[in-house]
């Protein structure tokens, strides 16, 4: 696995950081020492998803505690942080019930926007019907508009946004934004110079729609188009933030432009605060990517200083860095670190060790530390095993590539077959010609339900090299529904005249 690969996960795990925020007083308190009991702690401390939300508010009011709802949004909003979404939509159901609690279509449009994460889309289509008219404001409009958004799909998204036109709903620019989300993850960016300009006739771009702008420039590696659109940003007087300099930083990375990324670099540094955890992530592979060490270890003080404990994405980052600075000696302490801190247990976060030793070539390392992640109780993942078949590829070390590569499918209940791995691993195959190892394979990737052409493709290449030829192969492949294509005859042809050998019998 390449460099590039590794930057993309950790690009997914920065994504997926979640901050818990100081919750400790939330809701109404039942007694004055020291908030010791509050409704706020309750509903927070549910923490099983079988818990009801609904029941600990009904038991908080029994008990004579006091409930506003101001204090149960807040509570809402809290766990919507923390992706606690089915907890969060009991309390806004519970609000939908009480007389005396005046709900507002900003309510109903987060009701709506719970609903969708919780039991799909169609759902959410049908309370959005089943708002009272007055309810289906520009607020709840977007709302669902965001959901056909997450959804992908666009026919609707369209429609809806026609829709909030006809009704005057689109004198802001989160309508418009969601459209740009929608485009720019589609790759339809030929429609983004068409939202803007629509977006400008009936409000202002914000800093979300400059960022969704920047991303589109930077996704085309087009340096005058983003620096156009920043010195538009500046000329609206719309304050950039710190994803505006991360942006950029990226771009000019990728263009070699070392010292205009630096300079937006320092920006953005000047930006991150403890209201902007995730940016410190950012700066961290950034200075990493420009080879600046001292800029990754100032970083990461600062963020040891905000913040009493790190979590699992940012010391990820930090050892990636280190790791991409070749400083594995810090990486190795850091990650002793981590282990004795951490109760996640993440093998992602040891997969970033894992893959600085295979890419040292240091196999018998990387063995010994997949013991250690096990003695420590952190269980290898895909990613693991993978890392471990791409590695022995790497050494033409057969057995242990099929041993791991196996693994690797056995280990997922679901397999999203990686074919760049399967045409590698058949490649070592037929390097040498390792006939008997090949149908092997066939039959693990049949029971692990991927057979295709190309596998039987694979498994003739490798009777070729041999110089033998397998039984039955078109009617196998029937079995298995699958097509023979132009390359099967070809090679089928180029072998017909070899001898047929006996197919082994695991495959019969």
């Amino acid at each position: 696995m390449n460099n590039d690969m590794l930057l993309r996960n950790l690009r997914s795990s920065i994504a997926a950081v979640r901050r818990f925020s100081a919750v400790a007083s939330t809701g109404a308190t039942k007694e004055s020492g020291g908030g010791r009991d509050t409704l706020g702690r309750r509903l927070l401390g549910l923490v099983y998803a079988k818990r009801s939300a609904a029941v600990t508010i009904g038991k908080w009011k029994e008990e004579g505690g006091t409930v506003r709802k101001y204090e149960l949004n807040r509570i809402v909003r809290e766990l919507r942080k923390l992706r606690r979404y089915k907890h969060a939509l009991e309390i806004c159901e519970w609000m939908t019930l009480q007389k005396d609690v005046k709900l507002l279509a900003g309510d109903y449009a987060v009701q709506l926007d719970l609903i969708a994460k919780v039991r799909g889309m169609n759902s959410a289509e049908k309370f959005f019907e089943d708002l009272p008219e007055q309810m289906r404001d520009g607020t709840t409009c977007s709302a669902l508009l965001h959901t056909y958004v997450q959804n992908k799909e666009a026919a609707k998204a369209e429609a809806l946004v026609e829709k909030m036109k006809e009704c005057g709903f689109v004198k802001n620019p989160l309508p418009y934004n969601h459209m740009l989300s929608l485009y720019v993850s589609d790759g339809q960016l030929d429609k983004i110079p068409e939202v803007i300009g629509e977006m400008k006739v009936h409000t202002k771009p914000d800093v979300v729609t400059y960022n969704l702008w920047l991303t589109v420039c930077a996704s085309q590696n087009n340096v005058d188009s983003a620096e156009r659109v920043f010195l538009e940003l500046k000329k609206a007087k719309v304050n950039p933030d710190w994803v505006t300099f991360s942006t950029l930083t990226n771009l000019y990375i990728k263009s070699s432009l070392i010292e205009k990324a630096a300079a937006t670099l320092k920006e953005m540094e000047n930006m991150a605060s403890r209201k902007h955890r995730v940016a410190y992530s950012s700066l961290l592979s950034l200075h990493a990517n420009i080879g600046d060490k001292a800029g990754v270890q100032r970083v990461w003080k600062k963020l040891k200083s905000c913040f009493p404990k790190m979590n699992d994405a940012e010391y990820t980052c930090m050892i990636a860095s280190l790791v991409k600075l070749k400083e594995i000696e810090e990486a190795e302490k850091l990650y002793t670190e981590w282990e004795s801190v951490s109760g996640t247990h993440d093998p992602r976060v040891s997969n970033i060790i894992l893959a600085a030793y295979i890419n040292r070539n240091q196999m018998d390392v990387a063995e010994t530390f997949c013991s250690r992640m096990v003695q420590n109780s952190i269980t290898p993942c895909y990613s693991t095993w993978e890392l471990l078949t791409w590695g022995y590829l790497k050494q033409k070390h057969t057995k242990k590539v099929l041993e791991y590569f196996k693994r690797a499918v056995g280990s997922v209940k679901k397999w999203d077959p990686d074919q760049r791995l399967i045409a590698e691993v058949f490649g070592r195959l037929n390097e040498e010609g390792s006939v008997e190892e090949a149908e092997e394979l066939v039959v693990f990737l049949r029971n692990a339900g991927h057979v295709s052409t190309e596998t039987y493709n694979s498994l003739l290449r490798t009777y070729a090299q041999a110089g033998t030829m397998p039984l039955l192969v078109e009617e196998r492949m029937k079995k298995d529904n699958v097509e023979l294509n132009k390359e099967t005859r070809s090679l089928i042809k180029r072998i017909n005249k070899i001898c047929a050998s006996e197919v082994p019998s695991l495959c019969s």
